[in-house]
């Protein structure tokens, strides 16, 4: 990890910025710049915390702040120690510790056994460049919090990243969510990420979500949810072309010779549009890409040789076959839009689905026209198993989305993420 100081810009500055206001600190406007404000946040925490102030993520400063990044700390239970002695010094609910810790006999502790002791703050980020990284630790800061989110990994991608699962109740009836095929709409990854902690949060509370009895959720349905479909084309956009990436020189040339993938990149790292890459009408898919410009790998829409030919897309698939979903929802952006058809293949109670997705989130329902009606996941679903399946484009605009669109993306969309799971029933 590098070291950060005053002019540091990137995502891991803009990370240390909202870690730092989540902690009560001022780093001014969370902008990926390590400015005069910012620094001086920096030197309170390291004040606080016996470190030099110099104003300077170093080594040992680093080191303090990953068990923040992360969400929570090891601790080490000492004579006299209650678990409601530990949640007082660490202000935060008792429940919270006895959650993040199942199975622990709170009067039977042992001196020198190690708990798991969460913060009082949210773990994912909503107002950061969403990282492939980031989201690896903040799967482990939920599963530590919260150890009845099952994780799974359903494959790899082209450069050898996870693509991780999350499993969220125990029902026979089983729904699935993805987000980010397109690495320009990486929006939807934190978007997924939230509401699996949010309902998380409210499950080991006991409370409800919109007037959503959580408790029934989990007994009747399973919920699956893959929130980042295409990682390497996530970190391509968000941290650029790196000189030891194996498809350097190809990648300048599918992109027309810029440097540029941040406004523009949408497929996975070998130039392939994922959601083209499913084998439904996959065919006219390829035909109508000339029409677009589209004539080999490059930034979008290229279908590539065959279907499921990229190990991401295979492995959505594979992960649908492997199970028995009665619905499913492919987030994208953007449009504020809900595309619920393919051809004449469409289940009939799709459409009063959708139109409850449609009043729940004030987006408009409607229907795929060219390129866009061929080849995506949501046509496969529908296509092989006769199923509602829907594709929703959140948010207005040109990709990427800001991320200051989250908060609005995510009210008009939680609700969907609820009431879908009844509706597979």
């Amino acid at each position: 990890m590098r070291t950060l100081k005053r002019g540091s810009t990137g995502n891991d500055v803009m990370e240390i910025q909202s870690l730092l206001e989540k902690m009560g600190y001022n780093p001014g406007v969370i902008d990926g710049i390590l400015g005069l404000r910012t620094e001086q946040a920096i030197k309170q925490f390291q004040r606080n915390y016996g470190l030099t102030a110099d104003g300077v993520i170093g080594a040992n400063t680093r080191k303090v702040l990953q068990s923040f990044l992360q969400g929570y700390e090891n601790y080490t239970i000492k004579s006299g120690d209650t678990l409601s002695k530990v949640a007082q010094k660490y202000h935060i609910k008792l429940a919270l510790l006895l959650t993040a810790n199942a199975g622990i006999d709170p009067l039977n502790l042992q001196i020198r056994q190690v708990i798991k002791v969460p913060y009082a703050f949210d773990v994912v980020d909503t107002n950061i460049n969403y990282t492939f990284e980031i989201m690896e630790r903040d799967i482990q800061g939920l599963k530590s919090r919260y150890p009845f989110i099952e994780v799974g990994i359903a494959g790899k991608s082209v450069l050898g990243k996870n693509l991780y699962t999350l499993k969220l109740g125990n029902g026979p009836v089983e729904v699935f969510y993805n987000g980010t095929h397109h690495a320009l709409e990486w929006i939807t990854s934190p978007f997924l990420m939230k509401f699996t902690e949010n309902f998380a949060k409210a499950y080991a509370e006991g409370r409800p979500l919109h007037s959503y009895d959580l408790r029934d959720i989990w007994m009747q349905n399973t919920i699956y949810i893959m929130p980042m479909v295409n990682p390497d084309g996530v970190e391509l956009v968000l941290q650029g072309l790196q000189r030891d990436n194996p498809y350097y020189d190809q990648l300048i040339a599918w992109n027309n010779g810029r440097m540029n993938f941040g406004e523009v990149w949408e497929a996975n790292i070998r130039g392939v549009d994922l959601n083209h890459n499913y084998d439904a009408s996959w065919e006219l898919s390829k035909q109508a890409e000339p029409a677009y410009g589209v004539h080999g790998p490059g930034p979008t829409r290229f279908s590539g040789q065959y279907p499921e030919s990229e190990p991401e897309s295979k492995a959505v698939a594979d992960f649908t076959r492997n199970h028995n979903f009665r619905l499913v929802l492919a987030y994208h952006s953007q449009g504020e839009v809900i595309y619920w058809t393919y051809q004449d293949k469409t289940p009939p109670e799709a459409r009063r689905i959708g139109e409850l997705f449609s009043r729940l989130s004030g987006y408009t329902l409607a229907e795929t026209t060219g390129i866009t009606s061929y080849a995506g996941y949501k046509d496969w679903f529908i296509d092989k198993y006769r199923r509602p399946g829907f594709t929703i484009e959140v948010g207005l605009g040109r990709n990427p989305l800001p991320i200051s669109q989250f908060t609005e993306i995510y009210r008009d969309n939680e609700e969907i993420l609820l009431a879908a799971p009844i509706q597979a029933r």
